[in-house]
């Protein structure tokens, strides 16, 4: 007659079991909203119209009216299968490599550059939610401008901190045009950051702040030992959101300020050619969103050491 297994085990075992099943749920819902895009954009080119759907055009005026349904020609709406063959092809013909190749190394170069921008970004945004957490009175006074400051369109800031950075490559110190980039990346990233560690870090109970109240714990101790443990599900899904936010940032940017070699660049320059190659411009597209998928994967991996502290996780 076989033992029965410990109690403690079982709903252990259990757990892990959830767990692997939820985690395989997200996989197939993923995989299916990726097939269901691909359907839906599949379906419209087969049933919408060639020249798309416009109204209140002029006759004998180019450009007249307005176009409340998207041109679905070859030209204007490639097929998913020649997007996916054409990354297999030279980039601009002739000897050059095949268009992945130059999307991944493109992705890679700003996938770096805002990486660097999440760190400033979240470094700047953890000081201003640390700071606004402690002081009610710089709370009440910082963050209206922080709300603010993301009111600004990141395709009219971009110039501005390149001019700034070249003044200073100029006058002050070597500045290359990557970390103009990076700034404008963590313009994106702080905000997410510093509204999360600003909820974060007053999410305890009161009870258990006058707890370490009675023990004469200090400020530091009580942030070390019970905010910032209790940010922890605040926290994470605040430095994925600015992940995302800093590969935008540095797409943009690139576009902005015309730096080479990266895939912003390299998606206006294969923009303008689609009237002649309409599938190619969609290589640097999926680099871009395998980039953002990457770097807000990449942050998820901090959550598996921190796993104990997950407990009523916000959503993002």
């Amino acid at each position: 007659m076989t033992a029965a297994p410990p109690a403690s085990r079982t709903p252990a075992r259990a757990a892990r079991s959830l767990a692997r099943t939820r985690r395989w749920y997200a996989v197939g819902w993923g995989v299916l909203g990726v097939l269901a895009v691909i359907a839906l954009w599949e379906l419209y080119k087969f049933l919408g119209p060639a020249e798309g759907l416009v109204v209140g055009a002029v006759e004998g005026e180019t450009g007249s009216g307005v176009m409340l349904l998207p041109r679905t020609h070859d030209r204007a709406m490639p097929h998913v299968w020649d997007m996916v063959a054409r990354l297999f092809e030279p980039t601009s013909g002739g000897a050059t490599p095949p268009l992945w190749v130059s999307v991944a190394a493109a992705a890679a170069l700003t996938l770096g550059i805002a990486a660097v921008g999440w760190v400033i970004g979240v470094i700047v945004g953890g000081i201003l939610g640390l700071v606004m957490q402690r002081w009610r009175l710089v709370e009440w006074g910082l963050l209206p401008w922080i709300v603010v400051s993301q009111i600004v369109p990141l395709i009219a800031f971009a110039p501005v901190v390149n001019a700034i950075g070249n003044q200073i490559d100029r006058d002050v110190m070597p500045w290359p045009q990557w970390l103009s980039v990076a700034v404008i990346a963590s313009y994106l990233a702080f905000f997410p950051v510093a509204v999360g560690v600003l909820r974060g870090l007053a999410a305890p109970d009161r009870i258990h702040v006058d707890l370490m109240r009675t023990y004469a714990a200090g400020y530091w101790a009580t942030l070390l030992r019970l905010r910032l443990p209790a940010s922890v599900p605040y926290l994470l899904p605040a430095l994925r959101l600015a992940a995302a936010n800093a590969v935008v940032g540095a797409v943009v940017a690139e576009v902005s300020i015309g730096m080479r070699g990266g895939i912003g660049r390299m998606l206006l320059q294969l923009a303008g050619q689609a009237s002649a190659d309409p599938a190619a411009p969609w290589g640097p597209t999926f680099g871009s969103i395998l980039i953002g998928l990457i770097a807000a994967g990449s942050v998820a991996l901090l959550g598996i050491g921190l796993k104990n502290y997950r407990r009523g996780e916000a959503t993002a």
